[in-house]
């Protein structure tokens, strides 16, 4: 593992990094829609996948809910930094889904405090990167959003194309919102909230849907829409579906429940935390199999940050919950954007195997060469520490001349005296190819994990809610998946460049929204 430190004023960053923390809670307190409320009307005849799905409570492609599989989404908002991803890992790190895949999740993920080196070690580990804005705004501009955008393509190396998702800080979207996104090439947001129990007559814990005919979520709660608005076609809506303790449909808990009181207490108890969370799984299992959701604020679960308290009972009784949920047949930890390729073109549990989002192909690289790729070996001596007065960060891909900000994300590169500019270019590399990049002479063979069945349960960390149970160990760097990014340390002449604006061009297709 590579140890980056920063040296920063910790006192000041502690605190603004805790006030922010603080203000976000994402949670709500009943219900957030209604029947009356939503307006909402679909035809399913003529709504269709993979590119139109109606809001539904029922399983999508027509499958029966024996045949579909139990998905648990897995994400976490804000920062990303050591401590956040070893908070992350102490839940994922040990654990495989039933094909023998690790656990991927997505990271919503805003500019403030962000080690850019990590995000890209993150997004090569093979988990999803998406959007938060810039700097953690509510109801969030243009400039926010594509900011964003742009930063995490300049400084961890995302291409735009393999940042598809959005959730709006606070939770606290408009109608204007979707707009912004569906003009800047998202694939989905993940900003509303399910506040009504799958058992329940009413429940708005829908499948995820297309805005084809509007939103049918947080009707009661947000205004200017539903009853048929936003109407963006092809735009998915992934629902953030709330868990509930004994109160019901009064007792919802959505962002990081095990900071919630439970049934009505004064003070938490974690015990009725897992009673409540198991039982509101079980309804999804036993029903229609819609997917339930753990939502983090990882540094509340940090035991690395300083100035941050987290009970080891917390931290066991989640690992408890995983644990119980992956001895059930069929069950799934996935992050939003396999999700959301499964619905898309939903199979039975008997096909997953023909499910590409849910393989673990792993990239075979020479480890003499000199590149930015989110490995190691590849990447010593290339980092730099970008050294800013409000959040200093580490990157491979040049530190840029001034602080990034909505009105400028992508200043102009830092060239370090003696040496060129970096230069950047892309390659997608489907799973069962071998490709050989030219101009680094470069060979990267692929080799796919097949999975060993459908029908299998996860694996687990072992451990359980008591104090005797072990944590995981630290973020361990590059544990599978992709790397279909690279960067060149050496001078490249004006041609190569030309190539390689040709092919972020290509692969990106993504317009930016006049701020």
């Amino acid at each position: 593992m590579r140890h980056c430190t920063l040296f920063i004023s910790l006192p000041l960053v502690l605190w603004r990094l805790l006030s922010l923390v603080a203000a976000q809670d994402g949670g709500i307190t009943g219900p957030t829609t209604s029947t009356s409320a939503s307006g909402y009307s679909c035809d399913p005849s003529r709504c269709q996948l993979p590119h139109c799905n109606c809001a539904s409570t029922s399983p999508p492609g027509g499958l029966h809910p024996s045949e579909v599989p139990q998905f648990v989404l897995f994400t976490a908002d804000d920062a990303i930094q050591s401590y956040t991803l070893d908070a992350v890992n102490q839940f994922l790190a040990q654990r495989k889904n039933p094909n023998g895949c690790p656990i991927k999740m997505t990271y919503f993920t805003s500019l403030s405090y962000t080690n850019y080196t990590l995000v890209t070690d993150w997004y090569v580990a093979g988990n999803e990167i998406a959007d938060h804005t810039m700097t953690h705004v509510g109801s969030p501009p243009a400039s926010e959003i594509n900011g964003n955008l742009i930063a995490l393509n300049a400084l961890a190396g995302i291409p735009f194309s393999a940042i598809q998702g959005f959730r709006a800080p606070y939770l606290n979207y408009t109608n204007d919102t979707f707009h912004l996104l569906s003009v800047a090439g998202f694939t989905y947001d993940s900003s509303v909230t399910s506040s009504i129990p799958v058992t329940d007559l009413g429940t708005d814990a829908y499948w995820p849907y297309t805005l084809d005919n509007g939103l049918a979520n947080d009707c009661l709660s947000t205004p200017n829409i539903c009853q048929g608005q936003p109407q963006i076609p092809g735009f998915w809506e992934i629902p953030m579906y709330a868990f509930f303790d004994d109160r019901g449909v009064e007792g919802p808990h959505l962002m990081d429940p095990w900071l919630d009181t439970a049934n009505g207490a004064s003070v938490v108890n974690d015990s009725a935390t897992l009673e409540y969370m198991k039982n509101t799984f079980t309804a999804h299992y036993n029903g229609n199999r819609q997917p339930i959701g753990l939502y983090t604020h990882p540094i509340h679960l940090s035991t690395t940050y300083p100035g941050v308290e987290v009970s080891n009972s917390t931290i066991d009784m989640i690992n408890e919950f995983l644990d119980w949920a992956q001895e059930q047949q069929d069950v799934w930890i996935v992050s939003n954007a396999q999700l959301l390729a499964w619905v898309q073109n939903p199979v039975p549990v008997s096909q997953l195997n023909t499910v590409e989002a849910l393989k673990c192909p792993t990239p075979d690289v020479d480890p003499s060469l000199h590149i930015c790729n989110g490995m190691p070996l590849n990447e010593q001596g290339l980092l730099q520490e970008c050294v800013f007065s409000d959040y200093p960060f580490f990157t491979c891909y040049g530190c840029p001349q001034s602080e990034p900000s909505p009105a400028n994300p992508n200043p102009p590169q830092q060239v370090v005296p003696g040496q060129q500019a970096r230069y950047r270019f892309y390659r997608q590399f489907p799973s069962n190819w071998s490709l050989y990049l030219l101009v680094c002479h470069i060979c990267l063979t692929l080799t796919l994990i097949q999975p060993n069945g459908a029908n299998l349960t996860g694996g687990g960390t072992g451990g359980d809610a008591s104090p005797t149970s072990q944590s995981v160990p630290t973020f361990v760097r590059f544990n599978s998946a992709r790397s279909d990014f690279m960067t060149i340390d050496d001078g490249m002449l004006g041609l190569m460049t030309m190539i390689a604006s040709g092919i972020i061009g290509a692969l990106a297709g993504w317009v930016l929204v006049d701020p």
